[in-house]
């Protein structure tokens, strides 16, 4: 497949760099020529120095010949023209990357199809999916959910009380034979090695574990973490952007009580305008006076989406010592991203990350119609429809030569979430979500084609 990515920030970065496990003909176009430079070094790629817009330069990367364009550079406007020029001059499909979550919430009204963009990707419409979804799932790190929550993947740290602590993987399998969940990845306390868990593999206190869980495992994963479920009703939201403005408006048609702080006067004056059922207060977040008065202690949960990566990991590490139970951090260095618990917050997002795993799906072979990466873990969630002729079909899992590095994570049949063990034959028209490491997804992908 042929992939044009215009935008050599982060997103396209990423992009591409996903797309390399692929071995993909990727050709990455961008105005700043030190941003090409990085991504030549480190990625087999062909670059282009030039303006996305630019009709010469387009044919330059051989358009008509492309399968996908990608426009996810920081200018919507650039992006929507960059596309519509893209499909006049022969791609198949384009994506692009917008700002304005308009787009989104009315497509059903306008067919950006018609003007040639196939598909529209809002990082901000992302964030603020993920974090209500990070909300409905309290007391977990991190969360996505397939067809509907018929499977939800859900990440935990392990604390001292956790029943299986201790035990090996098959131990815990034998303990507690009728759950409805399965570990995917563990990261171990303290280090960055994604492990995907064996049989023997035993549970350590502190490990981060991601678990795939059916319909009632996330309240049997409470039960056996020796934590107790406690709703959020109350939030409070720092920094009225367009990822803050739309977290909030969604919590509020959620019933949340939400309160949210902006420092500009004129931005919090329209803020209290378009969110009638929101508290806005004008006041400086990093102010511990004024949270305190705002009676921080009392939230449920804090939410810190300013444009400052710095300001929202301080401002989450305060709320935390003032007894918040869930704190979420909107990050844009990636390097930020990385520390995640270890510095105390329980869920670090960003949307650039969101935004290139989303666009993702569009472009993975075979048949994976969904896939995420794990939250700070070197690994792959994707999810597969099964074809009748597909290597996989009418096997039994404990009889196929499925790689080390990946495990079955779960299966949707019939709209129903199962967990499968070994013998879990797998039939044709299952929707099978498998957790793996990079370096296999080209062999898992080869049972499912």
């Amino acid at each position: 497949m042929k992939i044009i990515i215009a935008g050599a920030g982060e997103v396209g970065f990423h992009l591409a760099k996903l797309l390399s496990y692929e071995s993909q003909e990727i050709t990455l176009i961008d105005t700043k020529k030190d941003s090409l430079t990085y991504a030549g070094e480190h990625l087999d790629i062909r670059t282009i120095k030039g303006d996305a817009t630019s009709i010469a330069i387009l044919k330059e990367a051989r358009i008509e010949s492309a399968s996908l364009f990608i426009a996810v550079t920081s200018s919507e406007t650039t992006n929507i023209t960059a596309s519509v020029l893209a499909k006049e001059l022969g791609a198949q499909r384009t994506i692009a990357r917008i700002s304005n979550t308009e787009f989104i919430e009315n497509k059903a009204i306008i067919d950006f199809s018609k003007l040639g963009i196939d598909e529209l990707i809002s990082p901000e419409s992302l964030a603020a999916y993920e974090i209500q979804l990070l909300l409905n799932q309290y007391g977990f790190n991190d969360t996505y959910e397939f067809e509907d929550g018929a499977l939800t993947m859900l990440s935990l740290r392990l604390s001292r009380t956790a029943a299986f602590v201790g035990k090996s993987v098959k131990e815990a399998a034998e303990l507690y034979s009728d759950l409805h969940f399965i570990p995917i990845a563990i990261q171990r306390y303290g280090t960055q090695y994604t492990i995907i868990p064996r049989g023997d593999t035993q549970f350590k206190e502190g490990d981060n574990v991601v678990f795939m869980t059916s319909t009632g495992g996330d309240d049997e994963l409470f039960q056996l973490s020796g934590k107790v479920k406690v709703g959020i009703k109350n939030v409070m939201i720092l920094g009225g952007s367009k990822i803050g403005y739309k977290t909030a408006k969604d919590l509020c048609a959620s019933k949340f009580n939400v309160k949210l702080v902006e420092s500009k006067k004129s931005n919090a004056e329209d803020l209290a305008d378009e969110l009638p059922n929101a508290l806005v207060i004008c006041g400086d977040g990093r102010n511990v006076e004024i949270l305190e008065e705002e009676n921080i202690s009392d939230m449920d949960a804090f939410i810190s989406v300013t444009g400052n990566s710095e300001t929202n990991i301080m401002s989450c590490l305060l709320a935390k010592s003032k007894g918040v139970r869930k704190t979420i951090a909107l990050v844009e260095n990636m390097d930020y991203y990385q520390l995640s618990q270890s510095i105390g917050i329980d869920t670090l997002i960003n949307k650039k990350l969101l935004a290139a795993n989303n666009i993702f799906r569009h472009i993975r072979k075979g048949e994976v119609v969904a896939m995420t990466k794990l939250t700070n873990m070197n690994a792959e969630l994707l999810e597969f429809v099964v074809k009748p002729k597909s290597k996989i079909t009418n096997q039994q899992i404990k009889d196929l030569n499925f790689p080390k590095s990946a495990i079955f994570g779960g299966v949707i049949r019939n709209g129903k979430g199962l967990i499968p063990l070994g013998s879990f034959k797998i039939e044709a028209g299952d929707r099978v979500v498998v957790c793996c490491l990079p370096r296999s997804i080209s062999e898992v992908e080869a049972f499912f084609s």
